[in-house]
């Protein structure tokens, strides 16, 4: 079996693409220098945009991966849509936010940062939110990269097996922010991320990394005793000096009045874990899925509330294992995470 890149650093440590700014330049150096795996965050950014952000990860490390957001359309109930449009659009207002209610759709560039990772080749490619084609595997792979998957249940565990990917991350559904499942409409039942760990093993003969609802070393060990040979932490990294976290967003999980997680579509049209406010306990009962529609619906009115900063209206990602996050240096926690498994 193929070595994978992120099974050769030091500790199997890997932390998570956080798209938005969230994961930055200082945040992958710092998780490099202590021995783990970093990932240049591709998601919401162009070709162009995302270039730069490769050049600087290279300075660090060359081991290092790149995630894209895989295009996955779900085709817009209009009138479900024009009804979450509407209730939205009095609270928009309230706080000097015009909506536009016309459904917009995108790739996330996707086309165009896989042709510029092909003509300038990286160790390590992920995907989310849907499985890769076995032509943009194929690509990939001719150039030396090797193609990880997402995946969140068996079924898209063999799928992303027959395209030939080189590896998967198993995301399980207590993971922060965007669910990475291929089907987005679907109802995720809460379970742990090791037993999703085992079934997925016993169906693909494929290395696997996991994430989700991690809060400390414990539950790395799980992760790592129920087969995977890394564990990708990203909630424990939101409080951290390197990190792009909005301010808003570190005190809410710093915060008493935010003690509860709950995955909704209701800031974006796909399911993510976000800490319970008045914009899930408002919205997420009329919640469209309509990603990524309702993400270009809601993105100005969730830009005024981190300007504004109010929690209550701002998508606050969060995992279950929120509480387990602390300040300080990321390359101190990555360490402290993965120490007490350090490869020899």
């Amino acid at each position: 079996m193929t070595t994978i890149a992120f099974d050769t650093t030091d500790l199997p440590i890997i932390g998570a693409p956080m798209a938005g700014g969230t994961t930055t330049p200082e945040l992958t150096a710092a998780i490099a220098r202590a021995g783990g795996f970093p990932f240049v965050a591709g998601g919401y950014l162009s070709a162009e945009a995302l270039a730069p952000l490769i050049s600087r990860m290279r300075e660090t490390t060359a081991n290092f991966g790149v995630n894209l957001f895989a295009p996955n359309v779900v085709p817009v109930d209009r009138g479900a849509f024009d009804a979450f449009a509407s209730a939205l659009e009095p609270v928009a207002a309230d706080r000097g936010v015009a909506i536009d209610p016309e459904p917009v759709d995108d790739d996330d560039h996707y086309t165009d940062k896989i042709d510029y990772l092909v003509g300038n080749p990286v160790p390590l490619v992920s995907m989310t939110f849907n499985i890769p084609s076995a032509e943009v595997v194929s690509r990939l792979q001719c150039v030396g990269t090797q193609v990880v998957a997402t995946v969140t249940t068996t079924a898209e565990a063999r799928t992303a097996a027959d395209r030939g990917v080189d590896a998967l991350i198993v995301q399980g559904p207590r993971a922060g922010g965007h669910s990475g499942t291929a089907d987005p409409t679907r109802s995720i039942e809460d379970r742990s991320t090791a037993d999703l760990v085992r079934e997925v093993l016993a169906e693909v003969d494929l290395p696997v990394a996991a994430g989700g609802g991690i809060d400390g070393v414990e539950a790395v060990d799980e992760l790592l005793q129920a087969g995977a040979s890394a564990v990708v932490v990203g909630t424990l990294l939101l409080l951290t000096d390197e990190a792009g976290t909005a301010p808003t967003h570190r005190a809410a999980l710093q915060s008493e009045d935010f003690d509860e997680t709950q995955l909704t579509s209701a800031f974006t049209g796909r399911p993510a874990r976000a800490l319970v406010n008045d914009f899930v306990r408002k919205f997420d009962p009329i919640a469209v899925d309509a990603y990524p529609a309702v993400h270009h619906l809601t993105k100005s009115f969730r830009a005024q509330a981190k300007k504004d900063d109010d929690p209550q209206w701002l998508h606050l990602w969060a995992g279950t294992g929120h509480r387990g996050a602390h300040t300080g240096s990321a390359e101190t926690v990555i360490k402290e995470l993965g120490a007490p498994f350090a490869r020899e």
